[in-house]
C-alpha cells in the first residue's frame, strides 16, 4: 500500500483538530462517524469523504474549503486557469458603478445570446473559455442595464452572474461563488423574475449543503419554493419547483432523513412527469433523467452504496444531456464503485470523467477523494490509477 502524504484532507482534520483543542475521541463524539474511521482519516489509511468532511467541519466551525485544500492553486496555475479568476472578481465588482461611457454595448439581444452561451460553455465543462468570456460579458452587461434598463438586461446579467458562481464552485473559489450569489440576487430582483430569484435560493442551498448546515439550507429550499410559486404554474415555475424537491433531497439525504428524501424525490418526480425533458430551461438540466440521478446521490449520501450502484448500472442518460451532469455522475458511480469493492470499475469510471470532462473532473472534490481512495485500497497501484493520481495532484 502506498504511503500517505503528509498534505491531505486528513493531515488538515489533524491540524484543525488541534487548533480547536480537541483530542480524537472528543471530536468523534461531535459528528455521526466513528473514532476509529476518525483515526484512519487523519493518518492517511482512508480517504475523507464528502460528507465526512462536511460533518467535521460544522462541528469545528470552519469552512469546508480549509480541509479540503481548495481552490487547487497549483493545478490552476498548471492549468493557466488561476490568471482567470482575477478579472472575474473585478467583474462582479462593478455592479453598483455608474455606466463607463468607454465600453460598446451590443443590442438586446446580442447580450442575452452572449449570456446564454456563458451557460452553453459552462454545462460543456469548457471552463477556460467561459471564464475568459465572462468578465467582459458582464462588464458590457452592467453597462447597459444601467444605461438603458430593462428586464431583459437585467435578466441576462443575472444570468451571467450565475455563471461567475457556476466557474466559481467548480474551480474551488467558494468565497467569489458567494459574491456571485449576492450579485443574481441583486439583478434578478431588478429584473422582477421569482424564478430567478428562486434559483438563487436553490444554489445558497446547495453551499450550506456542502459546509454540512443541513437546516439552513433547508429552510432556503423552501423560501425558493414560496419564490416559485409566485410564478403561476408555467412550465418554467415547474421546473425550478422540481429542482428544489431534487435540492432538497440530497440536503435531506446528507442530514440521514430518508422519509424526506422520498417525499422531495417523489415531487420532482410529479414535476418531471408534467414538463418532460427540459433541460434547457435555466440550464438546470431538469427531467426524468436528472430525478433519477438525484435518487442515486442521495443513496450516495446515505452511505446506501450497493443501492446506489445498482441504480447507477441501470441509468441511462439521454444523448445530448449535459456533459457537466453527465461527468459528474461517473464520478458519483465510481464513489459506489469505490465502496463496494470494485475498484478496476471505479477506476474506468473516473476515466470515462477525465475523458468527457477534463477540467471539472480534475477539480472535483469527489473525483479526488475517491482517486485518494482507490491508492489506499490497491496494495499494487496500477499505472493507470497512478497516472490519475499523478494529474491530480497527488
Amino acid at each position: 500500500m502506498p504511503a500517505p502524504d503528509g498534505d491531505h484532507t486528513g493531515s488538515r482534520i489533524k491540524e484543525q483538530r488541534r487548533l480547536a483543542r480537541l483530542t480524537q475521541r472528543q471530536l468523534a463524539s461531535r459528528i455521526p462517524y466513528s473514532y476509529s474511521l476518525l483515526n484512519q482519516v487523519e493518518c492517511g489509511a482512508k480517504p475523507a469523504n464528502l460528507d465526512f468532511v462536511a460533518a467535521v467541519a460544522q462541528a469545528l466551525r470552519i469552512d469546508v474549503a480549509v480541509l479540503t485544500g481548495q481552490p487547487y492553486v497549483t493545478e490552476l496555475r498548471q492549468d493557466r486557469l488561476a490568471e482567470l479568476v482575477r478579472p472575474i472578481r473585478e467583474a462582479l465588482d462593478l455592479y453598483d458603478l455608474p455606466p463607463d461611457d468607454t465600453v460598446p454595448v451590443r443590442p438586446t439581444e446580442k447580450l442575452v445570446h452572449a449570456a446564454e452561451q456563458l451557460c452553453v460553455l459552462v454545462r460543456a465543462t469548457h471552463l477556460r473559455e467561459a471564464a475568459r468570456l465572462l468578465p467582459s460579458t458582464i462588464s458590457e452587461l452592467t453597462t447597459a442595464a444601467w444605461r438603458t434598463p430593462s428586464t431583459e438586461r437585467w435578466r441576462a446579467l443575472a444570468s451571467t452572474y450565475r455563471t461567475a458562481h457556476d466557474i466559481s464552485v467548480k474551480l474551488g473559489y467558494y468565497d467569489l461563488s458567494a459574491i456571485a450569489l449576492d450579485r443574481m440576487d441583486w439583478a434578478a430582483r431588478r429584473a422582477s423574475d421569482p424564478c430567478l430569484s428562486a434559483i438563487r435560493q436553490y444554489m445558497r442551498a446547495l453551499v450550506y449543503f456542502r459546509e454540512g448546515e443541513y437546516r439552513i439550507g433547508q429552510r432556503l429550499v423552501a423560501a425558493g419554493q414560496d419564490l416559485a410559486g409566485g410564478a403561476g404554474e408555467s412550465r418554467e415555475a415547474v421546473v425550478v419547483r422540481g429542482q428544489l424537491h431534487l435540492g432538497a433531497s440530497v440536503i435531506a439525504a446528507r442530514a440521514e432523513q430518508q422519509t424526506l428524501v422520498d417525499i422531495h424525490i417523489e415531487e420532482a418526480e410529479r414535476c418531471a412527469e408534467r414538463t418532460g425533458d427540459a433541460s434547457g430551461v435555466h440550464w438546470l438540466s431538469f427531467g426524468p433523467a436528472n430525478v433519477a440521478l438525484h435518487r442515486m446521490s442521495a443513496a450516495i449520501e446515505m452511505r446506501q452504496y450497493d443501492d446506489a450502484l445498482a441504480q447507477a448500472r441501470a441509468i441511462r442518460l439521454p444523448a445530448g444531456f449535459a456533459t457537466s451532469r453527465r461527468a459528474h455522475f461517473l464520478i458519483d458511480r465510481a464513489r459506489s464503485e469505490m465502496e463496494t469493492g470494485h475498484t478496476a470499475a471505479a477506476l474506468d469510471s473516473l476515466a470515462d470523467a477525465r475523458r468527457v470532462a477534463p477540467e471539472q473532473t480534475r477539480y472535483h472534490p469527489g473525483a479526488r477523494e475517491t482517486i485518494k481512495g482507490l491508492v489506499h485500497q490497491t496494495r499494487r497501484t496500477p499505472d493507470t490509477l497512478g497516472h490519475m493520481a499523478a494529474w491530480i495532484g497527488l
